[in-house]
């Protein structure tokens, strides 16, 4: 068994221009003191990393792993999640989603794609230069305006879809293989890998591909009713990254899963602070310890009530709590009769 490395956050919910979260150095540093170890950073956000410059330079990436280091800090992993969304994007969500992109891809669909996959493609070289073993991201989506089937969805349309959706993939997790990094996919409503099954035919059209992995944040999976615990069971050993992710869900009389349209804070499903919420930690790190989960237990903030400062200081220490130490013994070690196989056979009888 393995004890899982952390606590570290994802600086994604915190960056803006205002110190100390308007720079790698000063993050770091604001970080640390909170008592986190690791940061996840999202490579869409120039003020921690230049994408393009850490897939082409060995030594810029040196440089920005020695600023954390002078905090005591580690990567976790890089994220393209935004990237990664435009990999695939229906057209209902074209206006929407082009913000995620440069704008001069901005009404131009098949551009846009081909700057993420260029994205993406650089993220690998950059996760090796970084040392890194994992990388988190989203799929996007093809199919997910059809969700529920009403209208009749027409024969065979989710399975070209997710033909698609692995057509356009397969190139993206060869690269991750040829520079030895996972693609940990977060399984998201919104994205058509968003549970168990959806991951599945994704997986069984990439041929298993070994890249195709899991980033694994239960709140997506409480919101939705699933079985967030049996989840690890099922898949424990596609499981490459972790959110440490809290949530709750209240249904009433009047709304229920699909939230009603309401705001976050009035929806039944909600995102909450570490410990806020009703995600069963204690178990789901026991199993990761007892799966040999190797990575990071990563903080990602997102509440409707609470100041994302009050919530990533209550974070580091919660993560720290739950963090299971793994044994180097059995706990009845000292009641051990050593090995004596004549011994064996009489109490069998034989």
């Amino acid at each position: 068994m393995k004890t899982i490395k952390g606590p570290a956050i994802f600086l994604a919910q915190f960056a803006s221009d205002a110190a100390p979260f308007h720079s790698l150095a000063d993050i770091a540093r604001w970080a640390a003191g909170l008592g986190y170890r690791g940061v996840q950073i999202p490579t869409w956000d120039s003020r921690f990393l230049d994408l393009d410059l850490a897939a082409e330079s060995q030594d810029y990436c040196d440089e920005v792993a020695g600023t954390l280091a002078a905090h005591g800090i580690q990567i976790t992993e890089l994220s393209t999640h935004l990237q990664g969304q435009l990999v695939a994007v229906h057209p209902a969500y074209d206006a929407q989603f082009d913000g995620f992109a440069p704008t001069q891809v901005h009404g131009d669909p098949a551009a846009r794609q081909r700057w993420a996959v260029s994205q993406l493609e650089k993220a690998a070289i950059a996760s090796r230069h970084l040392g890194l073993s994992a990388h988190a991201t989203f799929s996007g989506a093809l199919a997910w305006p059809y969700l529920y089937p009403w209208p009749q969805r027409p024969a065979g349309l989710v399975d070209d879809a997710f033909d698609e959706l692995a057509r356009r993939w397969r190139p993206i997790l060869d690269k991750f293989e040829d520079n030895g990094v996972d693609v940990a996919f977060e399984i998201h409503p919104g994205e058509d890998l968003h549970d168990g099954i959806t991951f599945e035919m994704f997986l069984e059209r990439v041929h298993n591909h070994p890249r195709a992995n899991i980033l694994y944040d239960p709140s997506h999976l409480l919101l939705q009713q699933l079985d967030y615990l049996a989840f690890l069971d099922i898949y424990h050993q596609r499981v490459k990254c972790f959110h440490v992710k809290d949530a709750e869900f209240r249904p009433s009389g009047r709304s229920g899963v699909y939230g009603g349209y309401q705001n976050w804070i009035d929806r039944p499903g909600r995102f909450r602070s570490l410990g806020d919420g009703q995600v069963d930690f204690a178990q789901i790190f026991s199993k990761l310890a007892q799966y040999d989960f190797d990575g990071w237990a990563v903080l990602e903030w997102e509440c409707a009530l609470k100041h994302p400062e009050r919530g990533a200081a209550e974070g580091a220490p919660f993560i720290d709590r739950h963090i299971v130490r793994v044994t180097d013994r059995t706990f009845d070690d000292f009641a051990a009769g050593g090995s004596d196989r004549a011994l064996n056979r009489r109490l069998m009888g034989i």
